[in-house]
């Protein structure tokens, strides 16, 4: 009996050992990024395109001070509440970090500390983005003010406060392969880059299972709001049946083909997208055109 114990536990030890091994934070290695230079025109671009003030920018920011990333909005979820963190070159932001610890951040959810961050920082998108957009995304960040606001700790209960939990959640549900596969027009394939990726559309648009892994089978089909409070409308031609000049307008003024106004989380959407070149709002709304629809 008891080498039958002494053997179950050394086969759950090597079990767990195993599992730490397979589910460990990944990261890029400094000759992944040897030879990129940081473009600050560039990176202003995918700083808007990325969403990157509508989370860690004030509630109330609007003008220049949505530049000010000091984090402390609070993002409802079915497994608690998580606290955005400050991103500004602070102290208590992201001033020590490298190029190449925000690319393991946004490519793998992975912190500089070599821990596992939530996906609720959208990692699973930008998993997706070339690294070059990420160099200059750094490089502009780094031109951003600074906000000493210290980080508040995330309003997560057990067992979801255990970071190593995550290794297994990405092991199940991380993928940087496209939702939207196979080849398209090269407007269609920069508005799944655009949709995919930097502007991270599925994260909100695609309905979770109960572990909160996305359901690629229903990609961008609508989804209950994380808030609990409505929902998030489905996107695809099923229901979106808007002509791409509409989507453009959209994304360009937040009025709809109907006259009314964007409204939520959705009209800093709007804003961001209305910062980047026309022709990149005209090859999301060609990718929306060619998503699978669903009923």
């Amino acid at each position: 009996m008891i080498r039958w114990l002494i053997g179950l536990v050394l086969l759950g030890l090597i079990g767990f050992a195993g599992f730490l091994f397979i589910t460990k934070p990944r990261s890029f290695a400094e000759a992944d990024l040897a030879g990129l230079t940081g473009d600050l025109s560039h990176g202003q671009q995918v700083f808007w395109a990325g969403g990157c003030a509508s989370c860690h920018a004030d509630v109330k920011a609007v003008g220049e001070a949505r530049l000010v990333l000091q984090g402390g909005r609070r993002l409802a979820s079915p497994f608690g509440d998580f606290l955005v963190p400050n991103i500004s070159p602070s102290d208590q932001g992201i001033a020590g970090w490298t190029a190449l610890d925000l690319a393991n951040a946004m490519h793998f959810g992975t912190s500089p500390e070599g821990s596992h961050y939530y996906p609720a920082f959208p990692y699973t998108s930008y998993a997706k983005a070339t690294l070059q957009d990420i160099v200059d995304l750094k490089a502009y960040l780094d031109t951003l003010p600074a906000s000493d606001r210290a980080n508040e700790p995330h309003e997560v209960g057990f067992p979801f406060n255990i970071r190593l939990s995550l290794g297994g959640w990405k092991l199940l549900f991380y993928s940087d392969n496209w939702a939207v596969d196979g080849d398209m027009p090269p407007t269609a394939a920069r508005g799944r880059y655009l949709a995919e990726a930097l502007a991270h559309c599925g994260e909100c648009h695609t309905p979770r299972n109960v572990l909160g892994g996305p359901d690629r089978s229903r990609w961008l089909a609508g989804a209950p709001d994380p808030s609990g409070k409505g929902t998030i409308p489905n996107v695809t031609p099923a229901k979106l049946t808007w002509s791409e000049a509409d989507l453009v307008e959209f994304f360009t003024t937040g009025f709809t083909p109907e006259f009314d106004s964007v409204g939520g989380h959705m009209a800093y959407v709007v804003e961001n997208l209305a910062m980047l070149p026309v022709t990149d709002r005209a090859a999301i709304a060609a990718y929306l055109k060619l998503v699978p629809a669903v009923p």
